[in-house]
C-alpha cells in the first residue's frame, strides 16, 4: 500500500527537499496540512478557453492562462546567428504573444503547433507596446487519452489555477497537492456533528477533496460554503473563549460619587452633550458599575467628541478611588490629549495644587522623550495615587510604571495597538482594570465582530452641534494645472479670512540620496511620492510666498515637533506642511483648508482621517485631494469615491472592498491574516454573524471544549500561528 503523508508531516519527505524548499519560502506552506489548504484561485475549465482580456491590468504579475496557439514561427536575428520562436496563442476574445530564446526554441516549436490547447504560465510584460510572456511554462491539455470517454472527461474537467510563484507553476502546484491528497482523509473536523448537519455542510474530508479536485461547480460550491464556515467558526471561538475568560475575571466596581469629580465636570461644560455621547456615555457606566472588566470598543466619526465620552469614564474612575490611563500611538498626540483634556477640566486638573479644585486631581503626561526629573516626578504621581488620570505613549507600559489603584485604561487608535500591548497595560492594575479602546477609523460591522469580536461595540455617529460641513473636491494636476494653481489661491483666501490650512504628503524628504535619484530615473509615474520638505520649499518661494508655513514629520526632534504645533494649534504658523502625523487626534479648530499632495497614495479610510481635521470650528472645511493619476484610473475611482460622501462607514466598506483583507485583519490582530484564505469579511457577513453566534453558544456551554476535541486541535492551530507571528514580530 502506498504511504499517505501524515498531515503534520514535512512536505520534504512526500515532494523530496527542492519542492519543499520553494514552497516553504514562496508560499508559507511546510507540511501536508498547509498544502490542503492552499485553495485553488479559480477554476478553468478544458473545454472552454479562459479570458486574455483582463491581462493588461497585470503587468509583472504571474499568471495562468488557457488557450489554443494561432500560429507559431521562428525568427532569425544577429545575421541569423540568434533564433526566437514567437508562439501567438488565443482564446476567442483576445490574442497573447509568447516568445522563446535561444537552444530553448526547440521543444515548444515541436510542442505548440497551430490548434494545440495548452495552460501557459508566467510574467505578463510588454515589449513594443504588446502584451508578451516570455519563456512561459506550459502544459498542453491534449487529448491523448485512449478512449473516447475518458477524452469526454478531460475535456470537461475543472483545472485547479493556484496561486503560484515563478518558480512553481499553478499545475506543478496541483501535482504537489495530488501527492497529499489521500491525507485528507485524516483531517480532524472542527465543527461540532449537530452544527455541521443542522447547516447541511458537507464534511471536512469531502470540503478538502472537492476543493482541489471538483468535478462539478456545485461541488465547489459546497466545499467554499463549508471551508468558510470553518474558518469564520474557529475564529469566533478563540474570541468568544476571550471573551468568556474576561468576564469570569474579578474587577473592582466603579461608580461615580454623587456631587464628585464627574458631577463639578458636568456643571461647569459650556454645552449640552449630543443623544450618541448620552447614551454610549451610559453604556460604558454600566459597564464600569460590573464586577468583572469592561471591555468596549468605541467607534466614532473624526471630531464626534470619543475624547469627551473617554473623559467622563476616567472622571467616573477617579471619583471612585482608582486611576486612569489613556495610552496614545504617538508622543504628539500624547501631548494634544494631555493639552486638550487639563483645558477641559480647567481647576480640576490641579488637585493638590495652589489654586487648584479640592475635588480635582492630577493629570499627569508620560512619554519616552521626557527629562529625567518630569518623569520621575511623574513616576512619584502615579505610585502614590497624587495623580488621578495619566495619558503616555508607550512609555506607560513599561516595567518600571506603577499604579496606586488602576481602574481603566483608555487605548486610542486601537489599530494601532496589538492585543498583546493591551494585556501589557492591564496588567498593571491590582485586580484587571476595566478597558475602553477607541478608534476613529469607522470600522464595518462583520470587521468589527472579526477583529475586534472580544470587545463589545459602541457607536458615535453623530457630530456634536457647530460642526461645519467639510467639502471634498479632487485636484487633477496633470490634466488641468490651473486647478492645482487655484487650489493654492484658495489657500491664502483662508489665511486671509485669518483661517489655517494643512498641506499633507506622502514622504518626509531627507532620505539618503542615492535612493532618490535612482527612483528619479524611472519614468514618470514611478517618481518617487512628493515629500514635504520640497514641497514646503516650493510653496515659500511660490504660491504662498509671505505666508508663515512651518514642517512637522515624525523624524524631528520631539521637542521641536511640540514647538510646531503648539504654534499652529496658537495660530502663529499659518500653514503647516507634514506626514501623516497629524492624522491622529490634532485638534486646531481653526484650520479650515487642507491639501493633499499625491492623495492616490493614501488609503479611502486614511483620506477620511485626515480630511477630518479640518472644519472641526464654525467655519466650513476645505479638502483637496492632488493627484497625477489619469481620470480613467482605480485610484482616481478611490479619490472620487471620498469626494463624495462624508460617511465614514460607507468608505470603510469601499476601502475593504479594494484591499486585502489580510490587510485590514493583519493590523488589528495578530495572526488572524494567516487564517482567512476562504473567507470574505465583506460577502460572508452573514456567515460571520451566524459563526459568532453558534461559537458564543459552545463556549457558553463548553467553555473548555472538553466534549470537542477536533475544535480544540483546530483553535491550538489557529493560537500558536498568533503567538509565532507574535514572536516573529518580537
Amino acid at each position: 500500500m502506498e504511504h499517505v503523508p501524515a498531515l503534520d508531516e514535512d512536505l520534504k519527505k512526500t515532494l523530496g527537499p527542492a519542492t519543499a524548499k520553494v514552497l516553504a519560502e514562496q508560499l508559507g506552506l511546510h507540511t501536508a496540512l498547509d498544502l490542503l489548504h492552499h485553495y485553488p484561485r479559480r477554476y478553468a475549465e478544458r473545454g472552454e478557453l479562459t479570458s486574455l482580456a483582463e491581462l493588461a491590468d497585470q503587468i509583472d504579475e504571474h499568471v495562468t492562462v488557457v488557450a489554443q496557439v494561432a500560429d507559431a514561427r521562428i525568427l532569425s536575428f544577429n545575421g541569423g546567428r540568434g533564433k526566437r520562436l514567437e508562439v501567438t496563442i488565443t482564446d476567442g476574445n483576445g490574442r497573447l504573444q509568447l516568445v522563446f530564446f535561444g537552444a530553448g526554441v526547440h521543444k515548444p516549436h515541436k510542442d505548440l503547433l497551430p490548434g494545440t490547447r495548452a495552460m501557459f504560465a508566467g510574467k505578463v510584460s510588454k515589449f513594443n507596446h504588446k502584451l508578451q510572456l516570455a519563456h512561459p511554462a506550459y502544459e498542453p491539455l491534449g487529448g491523448d487519452a485512449s478512449d473516447r470517454d475518458a477524452a469526454t472527461a478531460f475535456a470537461s474537467q475543472l483545472i485547479p489555477i493556484y496561486p503560484a510563484c515563478a518558480k512553481l507553476e499553478s499545475w506543478k502546484i496541483a501535482k504537489c497537492v495530488d501527492a497529499v491528497l489521500p491525507s485528507a482523509q485524516e483531517a480532524v473536523d472542527p465543527l461540532p456533528a449537530a452544527l455541521r448537519e443542522g447547516r447541511g455542510l458537507v464534511p471536512l474530508t469531502e470540503a478538502l477533496l472537492k476543493i482541489h479536485r471538483p468535478a462539478t461547480k456545485a461541488d465547489i460550491d459546497d466545499a467554499r460554503q463549508r471551508l468558510k464556515w470553518d474558518e469564520a467558526f474557529v475564529l469566533q471561538v478563540a474570541l468568544a473563549r476571550r471573551r468568556h475568560a474576561d468576564s469570569q475575571l474579578p474587577a473592582v466596581p466603579r461608580r461615580p460619587a454623587q456631587g464628585g469629580l464627574l458631577d463639578s465636570f458636568d456643571a461647569k461644560l459650556p454645552f449640552t452633550l449630543t443623544e450618541g455621547q448620552q447614551g454610549v456615555s451610559k453604556e460604558i457606566f454600566d459597564d464600569l458599575a460590573t464586577s468583572h472588566p469592561m471591555h468596549r470598543l468605541l467607534q466614532g466619526e473624526v471630531g464626534s467628541g470619543k475624547t469627551m465620552v473617554a473623559l467622563r469614564a476616567m472622571l467616573a474612575v477617579v471619583d471612585s478611588g482608582g486611576q486612569a490611563a489613556m495610552l496614545a500611538p504617538t508622543e504628539v498626540l500624547a501631548q494634544q490629549h494631555h493639552r486638550s483634556i487639563t483645558e477641559m477640566m480647567g481647576e480640576l486638573a490641579e488637585g493638590g495644587m495652589l489654586g487648584g479644585s479640592d475635588q480635582g486631581t492630577k493629570v499627569v503626561l508620560l512619554t519616552g522623550s521626557m527629562g529625567v526629573p518630569a518623569r520621575r516626578r511623574a513616576l512619584l504621581d502615579l505610585v502614590t495615587g497624587e495623580a488621578g488620570i495619566v495619558i503616555g505613549t508607550h512609555a506607560l507600559i513599561e516595567d518600571k510604571v506603577q499604579f496606586h489603584d488602576l481602574g481603566l485604561v483608555v487605548v486610542d487608535e486601537q489599530h494601532r495597538f496589538g492585543v498583546e500591548q493591551r494585556d501589557a497595560l492591564r496588567s498593571k492594575g491590582k485586580q484587571p482594570p476595566h478597558l475602553l479602546v477607541m478608534t476613529a477609523t469607522p470600522i464595518p460591522r462583520t470587521v468589527a465582530m472579526t477583529v475586534f469580536g472580544d470587545l463589545e461595540t459602541s457607536v458615535l455617529d453623530q457630530l456634536p452641534a457647530g460642526r461645519s460641513p467639510i467639502a471634498t473636491h479632487v485636484v487633477p494636476a496633470k490634466d488641468k494645472p490651473h486647478f492645482l494653481t487655484r487650489a493654492w489661491e484658495r489657500v491664502r483666501e483662508e489665511v486671509e479670512k485669518g483661517h489655517q490650512a494643512y498641506v499633507v504628503c506622502p514622504r518626509i524628504g531627507d532620505e539618503e540620496e542615492p535612493k532618490k535619484k535612482a527612483a528619479a530615473e524611472d519614468e514618470a509615474e514611478k517618481r518617487p511620492p512628493l515629500a514635504v520638505l520640497d514641497i514646503a520649499e516650493q510653496l515659500t518661494r511660490g504660491p504662498l510666498a509671505g505666508l508663515s508655513v512651518e514642517v512637522l514629520h515624525g523624524r524631528m526632534d520631539p521637542a521641536d515637533k511640540d514647538d510646531v504645533m503648539r504654534r499652529f494649534a496658537a495660530g502663529d504658523v499659518k500653514v503647516l506642511v507634514a506626514t501623516t502625523v497629524i492624522e491622529v487626534g490634532v485638534n486646531v479648530p481653526n484650520s479650515t483648508a487642507m491639501v493633499i499632495m499625491d492623495a492616490d497614495r493614501f488609503g479611502v479610510s486614511q483620506l477620511h482621517q485626515l480630511r477630518g481635521r479640518v472644519g472641526r470650528g464654525a467655519a466650513p472645511g476645505l479638502c483637496l485631494l492632488v493627484s497625477e493619476m489619469h481620470e480613467a484610473s482605480p485610484a482616481r475611482a478611490r479619490l472620487a469615491a471620498v469626494a463624495a460622501t462624508l460617511d465614514g462607514f460607507e468608505l470603510s466598506r469601499i476601502d475593504l472592498e479594494q484591499r486585502r483583507e489580510g490587510d485590514v485583519l493583519g493590523q488589528a490582530q495578530s495572526g488572524v491574516r494567516s487564517s482567512l484564505r476562504m473567507l470574505a469579511v465583506i460577502e460572508d457577513e452573514e456567515v460571520i454573524a451566524q459563526a459568532r453566534e453558534e461559537a458564543t453558544r459552545v463556549v457558553a456551554e463548553d467553555p473548555e471544549l472538553e466534549r470537542l476535541p477536533g475544535l480544540r486541535t483546530a483553535l491550538d492551530a489557529l493560537l500558536d500561528t498568533e503567538r509565532e507571528q507574535y514572536l516573529e514580530k518580537g
